[in-house]
């Protein structure tokens, strides 16, 4: 539990922090010779984390050190990490570029940069910034020559030449998920005063878990106020801008890994001196809070307005600071990929109140089981209790399909529980931001609406953003008005689908297969004979999806041919992992129907050379829950 104590104590300091700051910007008053210096810039960064911070009005937090850094600065009350999964949401950053446009939104992609194109810091650097970063790197993108001067355990803007301005990042990582699930931890925060969301069940484990979420971020804050501390210690605290912001939504289920805004949503606080006060923006009030929607993409394309450099054109994000901030967005977005080894496609956006989301993949439960997940107590009681029937709304939601659509009014409704999509008073709304969402695809040329393995085929030895921005290698438009159509329950105009399977581009043929897979076993059924002849279908994605379909709805020689298929492309040691991947989603997927194949499954490789290692372990977690699955000590119920 909370005692007095600590609290009296972090309070005292904290109106002694503020005190001392504002002793120094007096100080800085009288420097007038100084003011047009280039401001050195430090990222203060944590993981897994939303704004669960006491100067965010979360009464339960405990985080002095930021509060005070927000007491001195400017909070933005609506920033998305773009991404709810911490690779592709770097990847964001690092870019000033979404990750769909640089076809990296899959968990650990590994693609290249597009052509011409550098990381951002390489641009600082450019301009003569000392840039290091301390150390967590996760990109998927791989990096165009040398992008820190240093990157390690060991960075510091300590190490900066003489009279060169610094960059420099610290993120903590002891509010990561996998923090949440230390064992042995004893909590300081009481369970009983925690406020679970609408979508989890109200249980002590889930309140342990989310108790011990908040002991972590209160440990985060600790860490990160040393680095405030080095800083004040060295004198520059007056020539640096300080920005604090956690990589995506907390660790826990249904957060992390998803675009609503509990998983996008973080704390951003940006302090700038007085000193730099011509940066400050005209709503900044020491304290005070910005409305302005802001998010990753716009973190360095910001960066490089407050160094005096114009952001290159390429960068899709726009700055919110300094001579080049430009003018407020309408719309964030939100996206979600492959998570490690599990497939699914969603896209959302936010107005700054209503959230809407595009599933593209509704027949695909929310929570699938996905292994580094299912680690967490949360997920796992969760999971047990909703297959036990001891469930109701909204707490099953997370476990069923997807509804096509989804909206959501965070101010009535923060949890997002209550879904507006079918609702006529709001019909207005979601067509404003369904089409905002499309257009905002069409403008960024989404490469996510093709299979990941058909992404790697079609881009050869080119960037998939190089390759998407040619209309005759990736007919964007086409293809997404597949992948609407497909996507959208209750308008099935099925001869549309059926003529998608004989398109001349494989992934409209894909999204006609994904389309009979929505509206499952009767339309299947009713077209049987065109799904199976695309198990002779010469792309691999086709071929995939479609044998899913037939083994799920086929005679035993239907399933046969199906596994046939599967089997083949599941053989990492012939084919790309990218496609048994796909493969073995789709052996799982079959569930009871797969098990007279066992033996073969088994015999598939786990593994193969060459792979980088963070994408090493997704076959052999597959083939091991497909096996756990049979094994008579599994839960059945497993999805």
């Amino acid at each position: 539990m909370i005692r007095r104590n600590p609290w009296q104590i972090a309070w005292k300091g904290l109106a002694l922090l503020a005190a001392a700051w504002l002793g120094v910007e007096k100080a800085w008053c009288d420097s007038s010779d100084r003011v047009r210096q280039r401001p050195n810039i430090v990222w203060l960064t944590s993981e897994d984390n939303g704004p669960h911070l006491g100067c965010y009005g979360d009464s339960y937090a405990v985080t002095p050190r930021l509060d005070a850094l927000a007491s001195r600065g400017l909070i933005f009350a609506r920033c998305w990490s773009n991404a709810p999964v911490c690779a592709p949401a770097r990847t964001t950053i690092i870019a000033g570029m979404y990750a769909t446009s640089l076809g990296a939104e899959h968990m650990r992609s590994f693609v290249p940069m597009p052509r011409g194109v550098l990381m951002a810091p390489q641009y600082l650097r450019k301009a003569g910034y000392y840039c290091t970063n301390n150390r967590k790197e996760d990109y998927n993108l791989e990096k165009p020559g040398q992008v820190w001067d240093e990157s390690s355990g060991k960075a510091h803007w300590k190490n900066a030449p003489e009279g060169a301005p610094f960059f420099a990042v610290f993120n903590s990582t002891v509010s990561h998920e996998s923090q949440i699930r230390k064992k042995g931890h004893q909590l300081v925060h009481d369970p009983s005063k925690v406020r679970v969301p609408a979508y989890h069940p109200d249980t002590p484990i889930v309140r342990h878990d989310w108790a011990q979420y908040y002991d972590k971020i209160t440990e985060m804050d600790a860490q990160l106020g040393k680095r405030l501390d080095e800083l004040a210690a060295a004198g520059h605290m007056e020539d640096t801008i300080i920005f604090y912001y956690g990589d995506h939504g907390s660790g826990m289920p249904r957060s992390k890994r998803w675009p609503y805004n509990s998983g996008l949503q973080v704390p951003l606080i940006v302090y700038i001196p007085k000193k730099f006060a011509h940066l400050r923006p005209n709503d900044y009030r020491a304290g005070g809070v910005s409305e302005r929607l802001v998010a990753f993409v716009d973190l360095f394309p910001t960066v490089l307005s407050l160094a005096g450099i114009r952001p290159p054109e390429h960068m899709q994000g726009r700055a919110f600071l300094g001579p080049y901030a430009a003018p407020p967005k309408k719309y964030l977005f939100g996206y979600r990929g492959r998570m490690d080894e599990r497939y699914d496609m969603v896209r959302s956006v936010t107005d700054g109140r209503f959230v809407y989301i595009r599933n593209y993949m509704p027949h695909k439960i929310y929570g699938q089981y996905l292994d580094y997940m299912f680690q967490t107590p949360t997920t796992q009681q969760w999971h047990d209790l909703y297959h036990a029937g001891k469930l109701r709304p909204p707490q099953t939601f997370f476990w069923e399909p997807k509804p096509s659509e989804e909206l959501y009014d965070l101010n009535a409704d923060p949890d997002e529980v209550h879904n507006l999509a079918s609702d006529a008073q709001y019909a207005d709304k979601k067509a404003e931001l369904r089409r905002a969402l499309r257009d905002w695809i069409l403008e960024v040329r989404d490469t996510g609406f093709l299979p990941e393995a058909e992404l790697h085929r079609r881009r050869g030895n080119d960037s998939p953003y190089d390759m998407a921005h040619e209309d005759a290698r990736y007919p964007l438009r086409q293809i997404l008005e597949a992948a609407e159509l497909a996507s959208m329950r209750g308008t099935g105009d099925e001869q549309r689908l059926v003529r998608l399977l004989s398109a001349s581009d494989p992934a409209v043929r894909y999204w006609g297969v994904i389309g009979f897979a929505v509206r499952g076993r009767e339309a299947t059924q009713r077209h049987f004979s065109e799904l199976r002849r695309l198990l002779d279908d010469p792309n691999p994605s086709v071929q995939i999806a479609a044998a899913e379909l037939v083994g799920q709805y086929g005679n035993a020689e239907d399933l046969q041919r199906a596994m046939d298929v599967l089997l083949e492309y599941g053989n990492l040691e012939k084919h790309r992992l990218f496609e048994a991947l796909a493969a073995l989603n789709a052996v799982d997927a079959l569930g009871e129907r797969a098990r007279p194949f066992r033996k073969s499954i088994a015999a598939l490789p786990a593994r193969k050379k060459g792979l980088p290692r963070r994408l090493s372990n997704y076959v052999p977690r597959l083939l091991d829950h497909i096996a756990d699955r049979w094994n008579e000590s599994s839960h059945d119920s497993l999805p």
